[in-house]
């Protein structure tokens, strides 16, 4: 018997236990203090990442900032969020190759400092070239920095 792997789609879709709002591990006390940490679930974070329009960002922060407050927790997980982020991205990049067009924007996901995500489809080229269609200015990286977006703050788009 084969297995046969699952796509990103149905990983996305997939049945969750999820969101979860637990007390925060001790692990974590030190980095976020006292509290509550919320894993959400993959759909939300894909939710999230679809209400950024176009000419927009958002960083992965914001992300796990909106799932803290819609959840009441203290945090969103930081690992959980990232991989659903991933997972989302990579889902939409399924789909696009698909021939769909109305699929999730993942590249206007930025990480802290408006650094370009190498874990994303394509990479940063990729994540380059689509944020560059959108208008938005790439800074080259320097050093083992990643490249990153110009004035990045200006873009940030507030959801809740």
């Amino acid at each position: 018997m084969t297995k046969t792997r699952k796509t990103w789609q149905e990983k996305l879709h997939a049945p969750s236990n999820l969101p979860v709002v637990e007390p925060m591990p001790p692990k974590m006390v030190r980095l976020f203090g006292e509290g509550t940490i919320c894993v959400p679930s993959p759909l939300e974070v894909d939710g999230i990442m679809r209400g950024v329009p176009w000419g927009a960002l958002m960083t992965v922060n914001q992300i796990r900032a909106v799932v803290a407050k819609r959840h009441g927790a203290t945090v969103g997980c930081p690992m959980g969020c990232g991989i659903f982020i991933a997972l989302a991205a990579r889902a939409a990049d399924e789909l696009e190759a698909e021939g769909q067009g109305d699929i999730t924007p993942w590249w206007r996901i930025v990480k802290e400092g408006g650094k370009l995500n190498e874990k994303y489809p394509g990479g940063t080229a990729a994540q380059w070239e689509r944020l560059e269609a959108e208008g938005f200015i790439i800074e080259p990286g320097r050093g083992k920095q990643p490249p990153r977006v110009k004035d990045y703050e200006r873009y940030l788009f507030e959801t809740l």
